[in-house]
């Protein structure tokens, strides 16, 4: 088998594989996403009850949710570009 330079130079023409939208769209909680949806939650939960600070624990709450929520709407994938940017160096040496 030949290594083929141009993708799809094989197919025909008019040729389209359909791809679910599921599988291109991050998975969300009400406009934030999921993991930082669950972490803000199990945050102003532990506050509300354990702690019994019922205000800061829906203040916290909500403003934690309002943030995620603003940065997804600027990127879906803030999380995943924010771990990459932590973990790697500054600059690179040219």
């Amino acid at each position: 088998m030949a290594f083929d330079p141009e993708p799809g130079a094989g197919l025909p023409p008019d040729y389209a594989a359909p791809v679910h939208r599921s599988l291109t769209e991050p998975i969300l909680m009400a406009g934030a996403p999921r993991a930082v949806a669950i972490v803000n939650g199990t945050l102003a939960a532990a506050l509300g009850l354990g702690l019994r600070l019922w205000v800061a624990g829906l203040v916290i709450g909500l403003i934690g949710h309002a943030l995620a929520v603003w940065a997804a709407r600027h990127d879906p994938d803030f999380i995943d570009v924010t771990r990459r940017h932590l973990r790697l160096p500054s600059h690179f040496d040219a």
